[in-house]
């Protein structure tokens, strides 16, 4: 499918979503998230790829919501601006929720709901240029839909510092407080993303699906009798899956490869004239 907003690539297993707008920032509209809601659920339901990238093109990773809908967003219904919160906030969750491992690749400006993206990427990798802004209180509004992920990925107390100040912060910051997970020179971006990517590959992909699932469960759980239970009614259940016979004959037997990877080809990384 064309997209008028991102370009796609499907590479060795790689499925890699570069939001295409950089004449604009690649600043998000209605357009850009029904089309990375509809290509992040289309990739995630192809069983031939094992990750998902989300990368932009031009200088800017996202400058946060477009200008022109921002503008239209003080003129508009309560109604009309909830619908568009609600299409923001599915697009997010299906980032958060997807049954693949997801890696944000982030280089330049990351503002206000451009955040929100990278926060809900299981890991980001930042280029030492990035720079952060959550500037939604200084133009009169709150970054109420980015805020839960914000506070999953960073912590409360950072996610009140930058969203209450509005002031910039470093990629060496971001890394900090785990807004990204990984930081890295921009030449080396991509060579650092492909040695994340080898790594990924080498897990089981239905064991990865149920990890992440899992953790988005017991995140923030109390330690209660029941979460015990459950996590060991997951364990017994993962133990006697195919993946687990075949992983532990691979881990006893190091000449054998699990199945997952008898037919894996070597990654391919992001090519690095995007940004």
């Amino acid at each position: 499918m064309a997209y008028q907003t991102l370009l796609v690539e499907n590479r060795n297993q790689i499925g890699i979503i570069w939001m295409n707008r950089a004449d604009r920032g690649n600043a998000i509209d209605e357009t850009m998230i029904a089309e990375l809601t509809d290509v992040m659920r289309t990739l995630n339901d192809d069983v031939a790829l094992r990750v998902m990238i989300l990368a932009a093109a031009g200088e800017d990773f996202c400058k946060g919501i477009d200008r022109d809908w921002l503008q239209q967003m003080t003129g508009n219904s309560d109604k009309r601006n909830r619908a568009f919160a609600m299409k923001l906030a599915t697009l997010l969750e299906t980032i958060r929720t997807l049954g693949k491992p997801s890696i944000a690749r982030v280089h330049g400006p990351v503002f206000g709901y451009g955040a929100g993206l990278v926060a809900a990427c299981d890991m980001a990798v930042g280029s030492f240029g990035a720079e952060f802004c959550l500037s939604d209180v200084r133009a009169g509004m709150i970054p109420s839909m980015i805020v839960p992920y914000l506070i999953r990925a960073m912590g409360e107390r950072a996610a009140r510092h930058y969203c209450l100040s509005a002031e910039h912060f470093t990629a060496a910051e971001a890394y900090r407080t785990g807004l990204l997970t990984d930081i890295a020179p921009l030449d080396e971006l991509d060579a650092r993303i492909n040695e994340l990517l080898g790594q990924l590959i080498q897990g089981a992909p239905s064991a990865q699906a149920l990890t992440k699932e899992w953790i988005r469960t017991a995140a923030g759980l109390p330690f209660t009798p029941a979460l015990l239970d459950d996590a060991a009614k997951r364990h017994a259940a993962s133990c006697s899956s195919e993946e687990a016979r075949s992983g532990v004959d691979a881990l006893l037997h190091p000449r054998r490869k699990p199945a997952w990877l008898r037919k894996t080809k070597k990654t391919a990384r992001p090519k690095k004239n995007r940004a």
